[in-house]
């Protein structure tokens, strides 16, 4: 299955749990024009929250929910517009440390101009956060995603599957929409 099919059979299931859910793709994905960049990134998940505010979600009714590089991308929004609970599906600690996982070799945070610094966002942030993910992850090491449950200052539960690498199927299943629909009775 093609990534936007994933993503689509798992906002179906989380609409079938009672919840309403906005799909994006960020510049440069998606088949989206623009290089992506934190920046840029940041500026293209305010335009979500500003939509959604229009529609009558605003932030503070609102989950957040990322997966790996989207991980970045909302830990950096809830500093800004803090919703009601974060949802990090394969979080990275900063995205440099994913780098040097990957080329230990190589002088990866000189060279990365994007941080995406997730553990910073969330030692300063009250919003309650569920870390979801898999222990045999070849994308993420599964020990940055430990780290960011470790030291997340509001952590509301922490979900690990076990044997699951970062795009199983299981990643996008019934126990991560579960954990999603937890997250969002406690904060209702």
């Amino acid at each position: 299955m093609r990534s936007d099919q994933v993503d689509s059979h798992f906002a179906e299931e989380l609409r079938r749990r009672g919840l309403a859910v906005l799909l994006m793709d960020y510049r440069g994905y998606g088949g989206n024009p623009g290089k992506p960049s934190e920046d840029g990134l940041a500026a293209d998940a305010d335009a979500a929250v500003d939509a959604l505010s229009e529609l009558g979600y605003p932030p503070e009714r609102t989950l957040y929910f990322g997966e790996s590089l989207g991980s970045g991308v909302v830990a950096s929004l809830q500093a800004r517009h803090p919703p009601a609970g974060l949802v990090l599906r394969s979080p990275f600690t900063e995205l440099a440390d994913v780098g040097a996982h990957h080329y230990p070799w190589l002088p990866v945070r000189a060279l990365l101009r994007d941080r995406f610094p997730v553990v910073d966002h969330l030692a300063l942030s009250d919003v309650p956060v569920t870390v979801i993910y898999g222990d045999s992850d070849s994308v993420v090491p599964s020990e940055l995603s430990a780290r960011v449950a470790d030291r997340a200052a509001s952590l509301a539960e922490r979900v690990v599957i076990d044997g699951a690498d970062h795009n199983d199927p299981v990643m996008f299943g019934q126990r991560v929409a579960a954990a999603v629909e937890r997250l969002a009775g406690r904060v209702a």
